[in-house]
């Protein structure tokens, strides 16, 4: 008798369970009451966790001589609301930013370092595809690469986000009407990587000589033709891209990523520059899809601001967020006196763990303090808490981490010297290095953790890290870590590792009406997008 009363409490409570998680998941899919919701613009900030927001803050409120005063996030604050999103991916706590975009992408959870496919390696429509089955024109916008994994999480299903020439097919084949970004070398054939061959004159003439044609494919497609036969202005330049005017947009404008931050911010006074900004490509890209009748979907990406965080790189970093905040100005000035757009801005995760931190290193000297608390006694902190002072000197940093070793690996094996590793570091950055310090980012040792045939472990040596050295993982790479790790007495900037964090990350959104009260609280990557899909 006990057994069936209890059989019979358990099947009930079973049963409401069930009616709840259906009504639950029922309600997350239906339309967002009181929205007439034509166009949705997802921005994603790759790595920017709150510490590089309020980096972009800190220097907009404190630095002695800020080049903007206000920016997109402030703005964002104060029309739109802001959530929290949780960024860890199925059975993890760590996210990558492929399983990461698959989530946001799709409304799925996602495994590590899958490319659009549910955790059970199941393909997973994404909405810039649900978009395209609702009439809609959709885009992709990245200053990475097309085929990188956030964008690529859009258009395409792969095992691995390291499939990159095959990403680069089906995303020709799923056919979003804009693509612009850096990585053709995932869309030449083979055959222009042979000096002088007939495909390479004519690439080199197709594109006008300004990007590096060396190919990554292991075939002799041209996704190049392809796309053109698919009806595809293509575009190679920022004075192609101005002039396109077609309704399907194909834009590739470096050979891997484009401009890092410092040296997109350097290129903006030169008239003669090539490639396209970001806040170029996706005013193109508004321009084009706001044709269509029925509306549009676009997904814009800011994803070096993950690189010049892997690279514990702040004042890349700075530049980085400054571009992507132009990128939502933009937008925002486009969405003013419309009532049918939503706007979400976030992130797949933070990266490197930033943060300033107060130090025991040049310790602030007494002064006198003419109060009537103190009157005329000495204010004596106990620590460096830091100088408002970095953040201008961290904005004039010259070359990004990534340009100061490009151009010490490209000097004669005989003069990659820390003499001149210390020159060009010190002729680059407002944080002078010794000698010392330079013979330390260049010192190695025998790798504990090798691995054999793996992308990075597989080096026999690596840069000498002396602490948490398991969470720095991408070989040479490394040597920028410690570059930061040296400077962290200047900058008071201190960083976690060289890869992603658990942090929570912020979650904009603007729209009409209560269009974004689904957006408020603490919501997963995929619950969001869920949010998202139900108004499309």
């Amino acid at each position: 008798m006990i057994t069936k009363v209890l059989t019979s409490i358990c099947t009930a409570t079973l049963l409401v369970s069930c009616a709840t998680v259906e009504e639950a998941t029922q309600k997350a899919m239906e339309p967002i009451v009181g929205s007439k919701i034509k166009n949705v613009i997802v921005m994603i900030g790759d790595g920017m966790g709150p510490q590089q927001v309020g980096l972009l803050d800190s220097y907009i409120r404190y630095a002695p001589n800020p080049v903007l005063k206000s920016s997109a996030f402030e703005r964002l604050a104060e029309e739109g609301v802001i959530g929290i999103s949780r960024t860890e991916s199925h059975d993890v706590l760590v996210v990558d930013s492929a399983a990461s975009a698959t989530q946001f992408a799709s409304g799925k959870l996602a495994g590590s370092e899958m490319i659009g496919t549910d955790y059970e390696g199941n393909r997973a429509e994404s909405m810039l595809e649900l978009a395209q089955t609702k009439g809609k024109a959709v885009g992709i916008v990245s200053d990475t690469r097309l085929t990188h994994a956030t964008p690529a999480a859009y258009a395409s299903h792969q095992q691995h986000r390291s499939l990159e020439n095959e990403i680069a097919a089906e995303m020709l084949e799923t056919g979003a009407d804009v693509m612009l970004s850096g990585g053709i070398r995932h869309w030449l054939p083979q055959g222009v990587n042979e000096e002088g061959s007939a495909i390479r004159q004519q690439l080199e003439a197709q594109t006008g000589g300004t990007i590096r044609l060396t190919s990554k494919r292991k075939d002799d497609r041209n996704l190049l033709d392809e796309a053109a036969q698919a009806g595809y202005d293509l575009s190679f330049n920022r004075t192609d891209l101005a002039a396109s005017t077609g309704d399907k947009v194909l834009g590739l404008y470096a050979y891997s990523g484009m401009l890092d931050g410092i040296a997109n911010t350097k290129a903006l006074s030169d008239a003669s520059r090539v490639q396209p900004t970001l806040t170029e490509m996706t005013d193109k890209a508004l321009s084009v899809l706001e044709k269509d009748e029925d509306g549009f979907f676009l997904m814009v990406e800011g994803g070096q601001i993950d690189w010049a965080a892997h690279n514990n790189d702040a004042g890349t970093v700075l530049h980085e967020m400054i571009k992507f905040s132009d990128a939502i100005d933009s937008v925002l000035e486009w969405m003013e006196g419309r009532d049918d757009t939503l706007l979400v801005v976030s992130a797949d995760h933070e990266t490197g763990g930033f943060g300033f931190a107060y130090s025991r290193n040049d310790l602030p000297e007494g002064q006198p303090l003419d109060g009537d608390v103190f009157n005329g006694d000495e204010y004596k902190p106990n620590w460096n808490f830091g100088q408002v002072e970095t953040l201008d000197r961290m904005f004039s940093q010259k070359l990004s981490y990534d340009g100061i070793f490009s151009e010490f690996d490209g000097l004669d094996e005989s003069e990659q010297t820390a003499e001149n590793l210390r020159a060009i570091v010190n002729e680059n950055t407002s944080f002078p290095i010794s000698l010392a310090d330079a013979e330390r980012v260049l010192e190695t040792e025998e790798n504990e953790f090798y691995v054999a045939d793996h992308g990075t472990l597989s080096a026999e040596r690596f840069p000498v890290m002396h602490e948490r050295k398991a969470f720095y993982v991408y070989s040479t790479g490394v040597r920028k870590n410690i570059l930061a790790a040296v400077v962290a007495n200047q900058s008071n900037v201190v960083w976690a590792s060289d890869n992603h964090s658990s942090t929570p990350v912020y979650l904009f959104s603007k729209g009409p009406g209560d269009s974004t009260d689904a957006f408020k609280g603490i919501l997963r990557t995929n619950e969001w997008a869920q949010e998202i899909m139900s108004v499309l």
